[in-house]
């Protein structure tokens, strides 16, 4: 399996190149070569197995075994598993008038992204211990990516990771999850901007070739492709638990409603669909709706403003998987998805091409929410099964309410839920209703914090530049049984009490 850029600029690579990699060095992101298309009788053997099983089986699709034999593939994701609080790993919850929720959400940090991450973290230390080589993980987030990307590699030795968090912008919660670990290796920043003001930031350091290859920069960001990977299990698990039978040819069509923000777990729903998975995709979005406008109307144009809403993980308005989208529905065209891209970096406004747009618009549905909405599904959920959904869930579980209101339709439905309501306290109470915190939660604030303030108008690549060289100095000093005096714990950071 080798993977290519979706600019078409750069040279192919194995797994182990795509994973070391963010974004690829022509600016577009890795992507298979080729998407493996499985037939009926695989799909109803495979309806059978467990979620990590299903993981296995796909990643095993992805990944060559010279790279990494099965045996050791299945010990890596055992052991990525083997944290999680729930049996299964995820849990589907059958509520009410066909409300399928499949709960991703039972990972250390309460999200979804718990899966992919602890995952990519087990096969980035299997290739590490290899080589006994160092990488500097960078990584921006809008508020559970951060905490879920440090809890899969913190206390690593051969890797440091940089977290650039929006000051304000993400819940308490989601803020003291990344702040409260205290590790050599972890340094989280607090940047007085949003979430696309970080991802400018990020791109930056990795176009620049001789500081990324230097220090060995990567990203866990979804533009990472083993998240995407791993994802892609998301939709076979939810097809095969909520499916009616699978005796019938053709296999039955299922819905798969999935909250969007950077826009990786519907990429990997269109993987899915493109291995011969049967299900029909549905962006949900909040206020921030380029690809809802992307979908209708074939305008993939950025809002002047990012709105700040009760889904704020989503509170995104560049993004970077539709690239990816938009080059599987090209037919794999790099020159054509380079072009618009680069139309889009520069003027933040695309039309998309008619022929485009119309398969955009077949393979994907889309809806958005407003923060009246969230509020009202999330209440409505509660009263009718006791049952509280995070905001993000809610606006997938609002579009569900508008088919059943309307009787639109009678295809199955799966709604995936990306987050615990525990972590979304001002949300569940804008509901009238009550948080239900665990006990780790509760904790968060009564423990100690560290972070750096990156201040508005500050040169931001700059500050990263020089922590980023001073934590590898740390690094190649400890190697050589030595440390520079002032630079022991984190990179310049603020470590306050809880």
């Amino acid at each position: 399996m080798e993977y290519v850029s979706t600019r078409g600029g750069s040279r192919a690579v194995d797994f182990e190149g795509a994973l070391f990699s963010g974004y690829a060095p022509d600016g577009g992101l890795f992507m298979p070569r080729s998407i493996p298309l499985l037939d009926e009788a695989t799909l109803r053997s495979w309806s059978r197995l467990s979620y990590p099983e299903l993981v296995k089986e796909l990643c095993s699709l992805f990944i060559a075994p010279e790279l990494v034999p099965r045996s050791t593939l299945n010990d890596l994701i055992d052991r990525a598993f083997s944290r999680f609080r729930h049996k299964d790993v995820v849990h589907m919850s059958r509520l009410k008038d066909g409300l399928n929720v499949l709960e991703l959400w039972h990972g250390v940090t309460y999200a979804f992204k718990d899966l992919s991450l602890s995952c990519t973290g087990q096969f980035l230390q299997y290739f590490l211990e290899k080589k006994q080589k160092h990488i500097t993980i960078l990584v921006g987030t809008s508020g559970d990516t951060g905490s879920s990307a440090i809890e899969s590699v913190r206390g690593q030795q051969n890797m440091d990771i940089f977290v650039l968090l929006p000051k304000g912008l993400c819940t308490q919660i989601q803020e003291l999850q990344m702040t409260t670990v205290i590790e050599d290796n972890v340094h989280v920043f607090a940047a007085h901007g949003n979430s696309d003001q970080i991802d400018e930031v990020i791109k930056e350091l990795f176009a620049d070739v001789d500081f990324s290859r230097k220090y060995n920069l990567m990203s866990l960001n979804s533009v990472n492709w083993s998240r995407i990977m791993v994802q892609i299990a998301h939709h076979f698990y939810a097809y095969f638990q909520c499916a009616p039978s699978l005796d019938t040819t053709p296999l039955p069509v299922v819905e798969i409603v999935v909250p969007t923000g950077g826009g990786g777990n519907i990429t990997a729903g269109c993987i899915a669909q493109k291995m011969g998975l049967p299900i029909q995709l549905v962006a949900v979005v909040n206020s921030n709706d380029i690809i809802h406008r992307a979908v209708q109307h074939g305008d993939f144009s950025a809002s002047e403003h990012v709105k700040a809403t009760l889904a704020p993980a989503m509170d995104i308005q560049e993004p970077c998987n539709v690239e990816r989208i938009l080059w599987l529905l090209s037919g794999c065209d790099g020159h054509l998805v380079k072009t618009l891209m680069e139309q889009f970096t520069a003027s933040k406004s695309l039309k998309l091409p008619e022929d485009l747009h119309r398969k955009l618009s077949e393979t994907l549905r889309s809806s958005s929410a407003s923060d009246e909405d969230i509020v009202r599904a999330m209440r409505r959920c509660w009263e009718e099964n006791q049952c509280l959904l995070c905001p993000h869930t809610a606006v997938a579980a609002h579009y569900h309410y508008l088919q059943l209101d309307s009787c639109a339709s009678s295809t199955p439905r799966c709604c995936l839920a990306s987050a615990s309501a525990a972590k979304f306290q001002d949300a569940v109470l804008r509901a009238g209703l009550v948080p239900q915190l665990p006990p780790e939660i509760t904790a968060l604030t009564a423990m100690e914090t560290r972070s750096t303030a990156l201040q508005r108008g500050e040169d931001w690549a700059r500050v990263l530049r020089e922590c980023v060289a001073a934590v590898v100095r740390r690094w190649e000093a400890q190697r050589g049984g030595s440390v520079p005096p002032g630079l022991q714990g984190g990179a310049g950071q603020v470590v306050t009490q809880g």
